[in-house]
């Protein structure tokens, strides 16, 4: 069966080819993962206001033009202190869709005299498995449709690091650091007894030593992203509706 992922951007279809992978394992044989760009399809507008009303409106799209069960995904980059944004708008929020220098480049100059300790920011997705009626183990008369959430929290660097992952990732500092990072461990200012560094000096010092999410591997940035939390959910979706085709 062909299960159509609603994007034309390539690293989500690896990221996601990757997750059915460790997931289905020898089940992922009878399953053909194509991309929206793969069958030629255009992006539908993203008209809603939510990423969970626009990750529905791209699976509804794809499944409706194809007959086939979709996946899709909508996400983006929340900043504490801008009040949410960019939020839905993060592909495009320097004005054209999917300019990735210029919309980080954007964010950075935003927050520039922005404080370490007010740096917070985390990433959110929304995904969403549409299965057409008479499809896999839907018997109903309408499609399927199921939605997972997943969320990334962390801190905004100063500059660019890491040539890996894509969109926001080269300033996005994960909280969850791999194994051996000091950041990964680092105490609030009410766990820590008194004589120990403030947590406004423990976000700072997190500011240098962490990892940005671009310089993790394609592995490590899988295993705590907010997409790979959200797809995995899917996944598991995938497995117990459309394991029996």
């Amino acid at each position: 069966m062909r299960l159509v992922l609603a994007t034309h951007n390539k690293g989500k279809l690896r990221e996601f080819r990757e997750i059915l992978r460790d997931r289905l394992g020898e089940d992922l044989d009878g399953l053909e993962l194509v991309s929206a760009a793969d069958l030629g399809l255009e992006d539908p507008k993203e008209t809603g206001v939510t990423f969970e009303q626009n990750s529905l409106l791209k699976a509804r799209f794809v499944s409706e033009q194809t007959g086939l069960p979709a996946v899709a995904d909508d996400s983006g980059l929340i900043v504490d202190v801008l009040g949410r944004a960019p939020g839905i708008l993060s592909a495009r929020w320097a004005g054209r869709h999917g300019d990735d220098k210029a919309n980080l480049d954007l964010l950075l100059a935003q927050v520039q005299d922005i404080p370490d300790e007010k740096r917070t920011a985390r990433f959110e997705c929304v995904a969403t498995l549409v299965v057409p009626s008479g499809v896999g183990s839907n018997h109903a008369d309408k499609p399927l449709e199921v939605a997972e959430h997943g969320q990334m929290t962390g801190l905004l660097a100063r500059a660019p690091r890491g040539k890996n992952g894509f969109g926001y990732d080269p300033i996005f500092l994960p909280d969850d650091q791999p194994q051996g990072k000091e950041a990964d461990r680092q105490e609030t200012a009410q766990e820590r007894p008194a004589g120990h560094v403030s947590q406004k000096a423990a976000v700072s010092a997190a500011l240098v030593t962490r990892l940005s999410a671009a310089q993790l591997s394609p592995a490590q940035k899988d295993a705590i992203s907010h997409r790979g939390k959200a797809m995995r959910k899917i996944a598991k979706d995938i497995e117990v509706y459309l394991g029996s085709e």
